[in-house]
């Protein structure tokens, strides 16, 4: 299982050159990959795609990039650039969002996301493997469209796939699932096999499944929960989340972090590991700054050790 760390992409401290130095700086420190947000904030491909520029071995990730508001055709000549500035390092994460965000906020119908889903991984998928496609949906219509793009990069697909329907179309047509608000036993039992039948109905290899979660290293277990608790609790409201939450028996985000000393830590790692977890992104959850940098050295060891 590769270690990664995952960035924000909201908030006073979401500027773009110290993203790039956070993931030049997750290079220097052996993390196998850094995985960006897309909130209300930096556009994470293209925050990406500069950081591509400044690093040379670290895989770069969105994580993820809502599908809603940008067609597909769009988004597909989006990553390609972001990989080819990356030099095939370049993971491309999307999801649907939410309701609360895509309807209310945005405007748009948030009717039948699954099929939304199906339609856009069926136009999107091909393009980025280099396909001219023909599809006539619900929602897009695009004929005789490829996107021509000398020394191609690879751009491996994921997608924020909880539900069974998601997680089916996701293993049939993707190349893997990215998840948060999910804890080890609901990807054991849920997650992991329903993605996997999904590809093996297509005779394609088994998925990445690429796990997001609140971490910190602390002595302090209470005081750390309390933390995450307030800073993450909208993430137990999501109806989306709220259901992961509930097939793991956790109240709160609190209950599904990785909380505790370096023992505690190592065994939560090694229960993803061995359940089949391919990428683990670190969600540093740390009240202030020295727990911060025990948490962060921790992890620094995992990866490299």
């Amino acid at each position: 299982m590769e270690i990664g760390v995952m960035l924000g992409a909201s908030g006073p401290d979401a500027n773009l050159a110290a993203h790039i130095d956070s993931a030049k700086k997750a290079e220097a420190d052996g993390f196998d990959s850094v995985w960006m947000a897309n909130i209300f904030g930096l556009d994470a491909i293209s925050t990406l795609g500069f950081a591509g520029r400044e690093t040379n071995r670290i895989k770069l990730g969105t994580a993820v990039t809502p599908t809603y508001p940008r067609h597909p055709t769009a988004i597909a000549q989006q990553a390609l650039t972001t990989a080819a500035a990356c030099d095939g390092r370049f993971v491309l994460g999307i999801g649907l969002s939410h309701k609360v965000v895509i309807e209310n906020m945005l405007g748009q119908s948030y009717d039948k996301p699954a099929r939304h889903m199906k339609e856009y991984l069926s136009v999107l998928a091909p393009l980025l493997r280099g396909e001219t496609v023909y599809f006539n949906g619900e929602q897009y219509r695009v004929n005789g469209l490829g996107i021509n793009f000398a020394d191609r990069p690879d751009v491996p697909l994921v997608v924020a796939a909880l539900g069974s329907i998601m997680l089916d179309l996701t293993g049939r047509l993707a190349d893997g699932t990215i998840t948060w608000m999910t804890g080890p036993a609901t990807l054991e039992s849920h997650i992991i096999p329903r993605i996997s039948k999904g590809a093996v109905a297509e005779g394609k290899p088994q998925p990445s499944v690429i796990v997001g979660m609140p971490i910190v290293l602390t002595n302090d277990e209470d005081g750390a929960r309390n933390f995450i608790g307030q800073t993450l609790a909208m993430y137990g409201q999501l109806p989306s989340y709220r259901a992961m939450l509930d097939k793991e028996g956790a109240a709160g985000p609190a209950d599904l972090a990785m909380v505790g000393d370096e023992a505690t830590l190592r065994t939560g790692l090694a229960r993803l590991r061995d359940i089949g977890v391919t990428d683990f992104g670190a969600a540093i959850s740390a009240s202030d700054p020295e727990t911060y940098a025990r948490t962060e050295a921790f992890l620094k060891a995992e990866a490299t050790g």
